[in-house]
């Protein structure tokens, strides 16, 4: 296995762990454990977009957002990545549609998935950011991506597990 493949692989990983999430009421995606301002839909969200956001900076390919946007009817607030988000920004990302949530997951990290395994070992090694020290390399940028898409979902499925 290449390192291609084995990224394309690793990107699948939080897909599975979204999709195995038990079945959430509303409430329950929109509710703030411990008062966090982050609820379980807000992380979902964020890790598809996040996905989405940086994967089309890299590919050159227009966000997977565009075709999301619609149904999940966040205005304006919905088109950033949650990056910086106040408190108040983080607790108006509600959506009830738990489905849509992990579609929209599934639909950013495949098509990351799709774009790492078309790379080669130099396009891997090239990079991208050097605001970075050190700087960042196209492959450590999609592991950064993976990782935190990763991290996210997991914590989706611990306040989910604390629920149910």
């Amino acid at each position: 296995m290449n390192a291609s493949e084995i990224l394309a692989d690793l990107a699948q990983r939080p897909i599975d762990a979204a999709q195995a999430l038990p079945q959430l009421s509303a409430e329950q995606l929109n509710a703030h454990p411990g008062n966090h301002p982050n609820s379980i839909a807000w992380l979902l969200w964020h890790a598809g977009r996040e996905a989405d956001t940086q994967l089309s900076a890299l590919s050159g390919q227009p966000e997977l957002w565009a075709l999301f946007r619609a149904r999940f009817n966040l205005g304006e607030l919905g088109d950033s990545m949650g990056y910086g988000h106040s408190a108040e920004q983080a607790r108006q990302i509600t959506v009830s549609d738990q489905q849509l949530l992990v579609d929209y997951l599934a639909a950013c990290l495949s098509a990351l998935s799709g774009y790492a395994a078309t790379l080669g070992e130099e396009e891997l090694d090239e990079i991208i950011d050097r605001s970075w020290n050190p700087a960042v390399t196209r492959a450590v940028r999609l592991v950064s991506i993976i990782d935190d898409a990763s991290v996210h979902v997991g914590q989706a499925a611990y306040a989910a597990g604390t629920m149910i």
